[in-house]
């Protein structure tokens, strides 16, 4: 297979990631060996921002980078944190430069110790939304090329749009589930108005009334009460008339 070829494969994983057994974590393992595959570098991490806004580690190639990555961000420092904050690519940085790690000293010296010379991060971004960053690392001594960033920063990008996409259908998914719910309940209480109205022989506010006073005296849920009195569970001479 091509170069070319596996690009578009992983193009496709992630247009395949639009369905709702998606796996965040699955996915974002598999840009990573995407990337080993596609470009000359050593190891690679991705992280990804919580909805509080702050980075967490999601994926890795190896332990070695796992560790390396939860170690940035316990010292809140290293390109894949100063990356998310601008939302700029930091590429080619020599780890064992003092000038060019002087930002990061102390993420720079783990970075080392575990084997990499030269360090790359990439922004996860969609137009001014930024949700993580790509993180490559290589044991040698070598700059990425201008083809191997672009390709890296097209497989960022498509990774992005993957995952905005799924959290807007999640969240769609969401809303109908909670209209679904809502109507649900409209139904069970305007059941359960009318038999209490039909049984007490009074109008329907007053029933909703004695409803909404049983369920806050007995800590229940207006649905559930209503449930209970509609499948019956609860008998209707338990609630105090009005």
């Amino acid at each position: 297979m091509t170069r070319e070829e596996r690009l578009l494969a992983a193009v496709i994983d992630a247009v395949d990631t639009l369905v709702d057994d998606f796996d965040l974590i699955d996915f974002l393992h598999m840009l990573c060996d995407r990337c080993l595959e596609l470009l000359d570098v050593s190891a690679v991490g991705v992280m990804i921002e919580d909805p509080g806004g702050r980075l967490q580690l999601i994926a890795a190639s190896d332990e070695h980078t796992r560790l390396l990555e939860l170690f940035a961000l316990q010292h809140d420092e290293g390109p894949c944190v100063e990356c998310h904050r601008s939302g700029a690519a930091r590429l080619n940085i020599d780890l064992t430069s003092p000038v060019e790690t002087s930002p990061f000293p102390v993420f720079a010296a783990r970075a080392r110790k575990a084997g990499f010379v030269v360090s790359h991060a990439l922004p996860m971004r969609l137009r001014e939304a930024v949700i993580g960053a790509l993180n490559l690392f290589d044991t040698r001594p070598q700059n990425l090329s201008p083809a191997d960033a672009r390709v890296a920063q097209a497989l960022a990008d498509v990774a992005t749009i993957a995952i905005l996409q799924h959290r807007t259908l999640a969240h769609a998914n969401q809303q109908r589930a909670q209209m679904h719910a809502a109507l649900t309940s409209r139904i069970l209480i305007e059941q359960a108005k009318g038999v209490l109205a039909e049984r007490w022989n009074t109008g329907v506010d007053d029933a909703f009334d004695a409803l909404r006073r049983h369920a806050r005296s007995h800590q229940l849920g207006l649905t559930q009460l209503c449930r209970q009195l509609v499948d019956g569970q609860l008998d209707s001479e338990a609630i105090a008339r009005p």
